[in-house]
């Protein structure tokens, strides 16, 4: 097996060096790509700085010229994920491993962000211990943290830097059986349409489908979009749409504006539906913005403040929903469940609001260009459960 050993090794070729001896000693065969722009690299590589470079039609030699270190590490963050990726698609890499600080980390998991789930992927970085959300993204990557610094080998590094060199050997040659693989569908759930998506799954699988759950926590949005736009996703069943509603009102769980956007560039078909919209999660009460402290608001525990949606930004999040609905080249279709949209958002609930319901579904309809389906349930409904179910399976045989 062919593992890429990616680094800067004008400032840490010896530790990457190392790895690769490691590697060689475990039976597989290292690859050194230098993603360094200071000085001379160390040792030599098997790709240099400059050809991961052109990958991206850089000319590489011209910002070392300029002495912006900056503006190096960013252009090597943009072409080293292109030169990676193309060596994985060409089958000249099994797995890859990296070895840095601030500006190492960077460019190693910016190279693995773009490799496929379960390329194997190990980053042994001083970072490893904190917040790694944006190193991580949506990918598999193992981070592994160094102890010590990454500079120069001593008792320590060389433990962990060996150890972390057995860990993606191990991973290269480990087996997945994927024997009696079943197309995939992705679904989208919250706490609030647990029952909705649990009782759709079932009719799904018995399909003969396999079915990835998703907690729309912002991060799971993410992480679904990834899946979805990666092809290997037959059908989405995006009930629960609530990131949107965290987006709009700057919350803490959105997933960001391209929510709901892998579906039109993978070209899968799906069922929406606007579950969840009925609120924006905030953190702590203290934590919630003073312009809501008069609106709505339940606290679903001490950490977890919920902001009920007025009928003004329900009347967006339908006309979003329904756009991104619109833009997806498959069959598609939207589902309103028109009693609730959650749990508490019934008659009777802490969130219930009819003219903000109403605001919701009259914008999806007045937007939608593909189907829209109402149904006089609850969204946890097993009427509306299986309706959506069904639905897709239809979907997916017309695509």
């Amino acid at each position: 097996m062919n593992i890429a050993v990616v680094g800067t090794l004008d400032s840490k070729g010896h530790e990457h060096t190392f790895v690769a001896a490691q590697i060689k000693a475990n039976g597989h065969t290292p690859i050194l790509i230098d993603l360094g722009t200071g000085a001379e690299p160390q040792v030599t590589p098997d790709f240099s700085r400059f050809e991961v470079a052109a990958a991206n039609n850089t000319d590489l030699q011209a910002l070392i010229d300029r002495q912006d270190r900056g503006e190096c590490v960013v252009a090597m963050s943009k072409a080293a994920p292109l030169f990676v990726s193309k060596l994985a698609e060409e089958g000249e890499i099994d797995g890859i491993i990296s070895l840095g600080g601030g500006g190492g980390t960077a460019l190693g998991t910016a190279a693995m962000r773009a490799l496929p789930i379960g390329f194997p992927k190990v980053m042994v970085s001083t970072l490893a211990s904190g917040n790694t959300a944006h190193y991580v993204g949506t990918k598999d990557i193992v981070m592994i943290p160094s102890i010590v610094d990454v500079a120069g080998l001593n008792r320590i590094s060389k433990t962990i830097f060996s150890q972390a060199a057995g860990a993606i050997c191990g991973m290269v040659t480990s087996k997945v059986d994927s024997s009696g693989s079943k197309p995939l569908i992705v679904a989208s759930m919250f706490g609030n349409t647990t029952e909705c998506i649990n009782h759709a799954s079932k009719i799904l699988e018995d399909a003969g489908y396999e079915v990835l759950i998703f907690h729309a926590t912002g991060m799971g949005g993410k992480s679904m979009e990834s899946l979805i736009e990666s092809g290997m996703v037959a059908g989405v069943l995006d009930i629960t749409t609530t990131e949107w509603a965290d987006e709009l009102l700057g919350a803490t769980l959105t997933a960001g504006p391209t929510r709901m956007d892998a579906m039109t560039k993978a070209r899968v078909p799906a069922v929406v539906a606007p579950g969840c919209l009925d609120m924006a999660n905030y953190g702590e009460l203290d934590t919630l913005p003073e312009k809501f402290k008069n609106r709505t608001i339940y606290v679903h525990n001490p950490q977890v403040t919920l902001l009920r949606t007025n009928a003004e930004e329900c009347a967006q999040l339908g006309k979003i929903i329904a756009e991104k609905a619109n833009a997806n080249p498959a069959p598609t279709a939207i589902l309103n469940p028109l009693k609730t949209v959650s749990i508490i958002s019934a008659k009777g609930q802490p969130f219930y609001d009819a003219e903000a319901d109403k605001a919701l579904f009259d914008a999806i309809h007045a937007t939608a260009q593909v189907e829209v389906i109402d149904y006089d349930e609850e969204i946890n409904s097993p009427i509306f459960a299986e309706a959506a179910a069904r639905k897709l399976l239809e979907l997916i045989e017309q695509a």
